[in-house]
């Protein structure tokens, strides 16, 4: 019988989808350990249900830079499901403060997606909790390899930091029916070494966010210190020709506001 050249090509490739099936299920298979001893300080003992058909979260397997690492929100229920959501909560199990931030919907959404960028200090899972309007929670998890994202020193001068302390800019994507809003912030963690000094950088941190279009109210946020350096946030928008301001508050007692046409500036 001859011998198929492909045979040994075929082979190799079986193999190598088995090992990627493999790693994936070990990935999968992460213990779970933190999220046990942490999830009574989040959740209570409230039940936490899948989220699927709910909401579903992305992030890379491994990141690029565990200090800007992105991940994206996605809400999908059907108009009218009793389950619409009032509010997001960002966990990542691993890190020295889990709680990313909590974003919550003055009106709750049954469609709505949220991208930023978050610090990730070691492999974790990274968790994106939805509370509906009838009080249940809703869970999507995802397992990110990533390591020292919150000690990792800023990217940007702490002079050129402060000196654009609280600049904004709000960009719309009116194709995807999507905005963008960055707030110039250090967003110091505590963790991070002065490299002259040798001491620690104090945390320093935008510790709440809200936007509003007009005299409508469209999301608030309740963050901590692994949201990364020069906050960003990109979310569903639809723009009716009304204004949107956005109030930024730091842990120093700093508050930013600023106004943009629908169509957005800086």
């Amino acid at each position: 019988m001859t011998r198929s050249p492909w045979r040994p090509a075929l082979a190799g490739a079986a193999m190598a989808a088995l090992l990627a099936g493999t790693a994936l299920a070990q990935d999968e298979a992460q213990p779970e350990t933190a999220w046990t001893e942490l999830r009574a300080s989040i959740t209570g003992d409230r039940p936490v249900q899948d989220g699927a058909g709910v909401l579903t979260l992305e992030a890379p397997k491994r990141a690029e830079d565990a200090a800007i690492v992105p991940i994206a929100v996605r809400i999908a229920l059907p108009d009218g499901d009793a389950r619409a959501v009032k509010s997001l909560t960002l966990v990542v199990d691993e890190n020295p403060a889990p709680v990313v931030g909590t974003f919550s919907f003055p009106k709750p959404q049954h469609r709505f997606d949220l991208s930023t960028r978050i610090r990730v200090n070691s492999y974790s899972y990274v968790r994106a909790i939805a509370e509906t309007q009838d009080g249940a929670l809703y869970m999507s998890k995802a397992y990110v390899k990533a390591a020292g994202g919150c000690s990792a020193p800023a990217v940007k001068d702490p002079a050129e930091a402060k000196a654009n302390l609280g600049k904004m800019r709000f960009r719309t994507f009116a194709e995807r029916g999507e905005a963008q809003i960055q707030v110039r912030h250090p967003n110091n963690s505590g963790l991070q070494m002065d490299q002259v000094t040798r001491l620690y950088t104090p945390a320093w941190f935008v510790e709440s966010l809200s936007v509003q279009q007009g005299e409508t109210p469209l999301f608030s946020m309740t963050g901590g210190i692994s949201v990364s350096e020069d906050p960003t946030f990109r979310f569903t928008y639809a723009g009716n020709g009304e204004p949107v301001t956005v109030v930024a508050k730091d842990t120093e007692g700093h508050v930013f506001t600023h106004s943009f046409p629908a169509t957005g500036g800086t």
